[in-house]
């Protein structure tokens, strides 16, 4: 398998951003990691070689930038407001910087896939609904959904509410984005098992989100026996890979 550890200047966030490749063709995917997660731990969790049947055969390239989650939404001390202007940042260099990045050098001008377990499962949905021009896809497994999660209520801070797909979703009635929403294919997956309470709680509130706006999406609920861990995201990412190529989504 083909694979390269790179970092790039972020002039967002006047930092040296590192990222790995794992893969060398196909459907570019960016992997966002669960709370303040390296570059390297959807490798060094297992996750890559679960899903290395795709990617040796050339359908999906997985793309991993390093998390920004400890100046944003895990650090101590901010206000909710500043977390979310710091990850409104992070939002800049992913879409600013990261993603012509990989369109560049994959020679790729279609859309991509977004995915991530716990924390990087809520930057996936948040990603994907934020920008769906860019994320035709998203695979998100075993999120929370609710900004409040990690600010606790936020009343009327426009900056918060945006970054927070519960709430914004009811009340986006903007046609652009609604239309690109009822194209994408949206993948969100909880267990029932250990350590999954608030994350079946949110998946199901944003089940009812997408259905209000008419908005298909996969919202799957596995067993009770399925913990919050790396142990079963194992088994579901490739399971959705899976699915779909089936669909024609590989592309």
């Amino acid at each position: 398998m083909f694979f390269e550890r790179r970092s790039h200047w972020s002039g967002e966030l006047s930092r040296e951003m590192h990222f790995n490749v794992y893969g060398h063709a196909g459907k570019p995917v960016v992997v966002f990691p669960s709370s303040g997660g390296s570059q390297n731990e959807y490798g060094d969790f297992g996750m890559v070689e679960a899903c290395q049947d795709f990617v040796d055969r050339g359908l999906v390239r997985f793309y991993t930038p390093d998390s920004f989650d400890k100046e944003s939404w895990l650090a101590e001390g901010k206000s909710g407001h500043d977390m979310a202007l710091a990850h409104e940042a992070y939002d800049r260099y992913i879409i600013n910087e990261f993603v012509p990045l990989i369109r560049y050098e994959a020679n790729w001008q279609g859309g991509l896939m977004a995915t991530g377990c716990s924390m990087g499962a809520f930057h996936t949905v948040n990603f994907a609904l934020r920008h769906p021009d860019v994320f035709d896809v998203a695979v998100a497994l075993s999120g929370v959904y609710d900004a409040r999660f990690f600010t606790g209520d936020f009343y009327n801070d426009d900056v918060i509410y945006y970054n927070s797909p519960i709430d914004s979703l009811w009340n986006q009635d903007d046609p652009w984005f609604l239309d690109h929403y009822r194209r994408n294919r949206f993948i969100v997956a909880v267990g029932q098992g250990a350590w999954e309470g608030p994350h079946i709680a949110d998946t199901k509130r944003l089940e009812e989100a997408f259905a209000a706006k008419s908005i298909s999406g996969w919202f799957d609920y596995w067993g009770g026996d399925v913990a919050h861990d790396w142990e079963w995201w194992r088994v579901q990412m490739p399971y959705f890979l899976g699915e779909l190529e089936a669909e024609g989504r590989l592309k």
